[in-house]
């Protein structure tokens, strides 16, 4: 196929740029973290970088803002347009969405060198574009519990917001405050999509398969409160409100989230990593919170949970996401080829490692971000060889 014709292919779907754009982030992202750490280790000098914040800050916001940015636009051009009916958007609005994604990546890169008032309006361009795309989208068939998403998206751009802030000296000191409401934002996205997802991907392979006893069940009584809770976290951190109350939600998000995984009916998905990998990321985003609590209480560290959280549960819900609806989009058998089931666990133990890293020595420490890093890479790796011609080749029919 031509180059032109994959162009086209690749910019006809919001999921085929940006899950592609994800795929591709996750590795460059996460290989130059990984080559600054072994630098320094090797060396014991820290690594000339191109970027003004430190090392880990950048990190941190790429992963965030431009790793999870590329998932939440891919996810939402995708499933609004499902949801009200409305016209996916047109290959010009994607080509201007994925320039203004890669601006931000690349003026956050060069920030070194760059007036960071341009830098921030570059990066913060992003989300208010798709924001206000899926707000016309939504328009067409308002549903409360769909509008809350345009909340959702504009806490995560908040916290971008507040990182700016602090890089332009506008309001120093707010760049770890802005990265934690980031994360918690997309979490609180995890939150609710997993809450429509998980069981009902579940009930419709269980009534597939003949199965009409013991099928998902939802907890109302669970889901209100958790979901609740997961959205106050960041805005309660935004707000400065006391590490007491943010604890509280942690510990209401994360037992509620545990509470209605436990109706879902996992153990009856573990033939089928294309469903065991919504529960599993579904796991680790209840005990991410419940690891966040405890930590805000000091007796583990708070870097050990949240990446439980940014590893486990949003890597590993964005990695079964994109694997899911791109086969169901483009045509293709939702079956999870064998290299992808391994991304999924390899995204599980990175987050695991990473997280109990955090508790271990100095020695251990630095091994364990290395040895986290390395199965991310592996695990997207993995991905990007199956994903590739999915995404850059024309839609195909399912067999029968």
């Amino acid at each position: 196929m031509s180059v032109g014709k994959t162009v086209r292919v690749l910019f006809s779907q919001g999921l085929r740029v940006f899950f592609l754009a994800a795929g591709i982030y996750a590795l460059v992202a996460m290989g130059i973290w990984v080559t600054w750490l072994a630098s320094l280790a090797a060396t014991g000098e820290p690594p000339d970088v191109p970027f003004e914040p430190a090392p880990a800050l950048w990190h941190a916001h790429e992963m965030i803002f431009g790793y999870a940015g590329a998932v939440i636009g891919g996810f939402f051009l995708t499933a609004v347009p499902s949801w009200t009916g409305a016209p996916a958007a047109r290959s010009w609005f994607l080509t201007l969405l994925a320039a203004a994604w890669l601006g931000g990546r690349l003026a956050v890169w060069w920030s070194g060198a760059l007036d960071p008032i341009p830098v921030a309006v570059l990066d913060l361009s992003f989300l208010p574009l798709l924001a206000a795309k899926i707000a016309v989208q939504l328009a067409r068939r308002p549903k409360p519990q769909n509008l809350l998403f345009l909340v959702l998206i504009s806490i995560v751009w908040i916290g971008n917001l507040m990182v700016h802030l602090d890089w332009t000296g506008l309001w120093p000191g707010r760049a770890a405050t802005g990265l934690q409401v980031g994360l918690l934002g997309v979490a609180s996205m995890i939150m609710v999509i997993s809450g429509r997802v998980t069981p009902a991907f579940t009930l419709n392979a269980m009534r597939q398969a003949g199965r009409e006893t013991g099928l998902p069940r939802q907890r109302t009584s669970a889901d209100r409160p958790a979901m609740a809770a997961a959205i106050l976290i960041p805005v309660s951190i935004g707000l400065g409100l006391p590490d007491l109350f943010v604890a509280a939600m942690a510990l209401i998000a994360g037992i509620g989230q545990l509470i209605r995984l436990a109706g879902w009916r996992g153990f009856w998905t573990l033939h089928a990593p294309i469903l065991w990998s919504l529960h599993l990321a579904g796991a680790m985003l209840g005990l991410g919170y419940l690891a966040f609590a405890v930590s805000l209480a000091g007796w583990i560290t708070e870097t050990g949970a949240l990446h439980l959280i940014g590893i486990g549960a949003i890597g590993g819900m964005s990695l079964a996401m994109m694997s899911r609806a791109a086969l169901g989009h483009t045509d293709r058998d939702i079956v999870a080829p064998r290299a992808v089931a391994w991304a999924y666990a390899l995204v599980a133990i990175a987050a695991v490692i990473r997280a109990a890293g955090g508790e271990a020595g100095p020695g251990w420490y630095d091994w364990a971000m290395l040895i986290s890093g390395a199965l991310w890479l592996t695990a997207f790796a993995l991905f990007l060889t199956v994903y590739l011609p999915v995404l850059t080749s024309p839609a195909t029919s399912r067999t029968p």
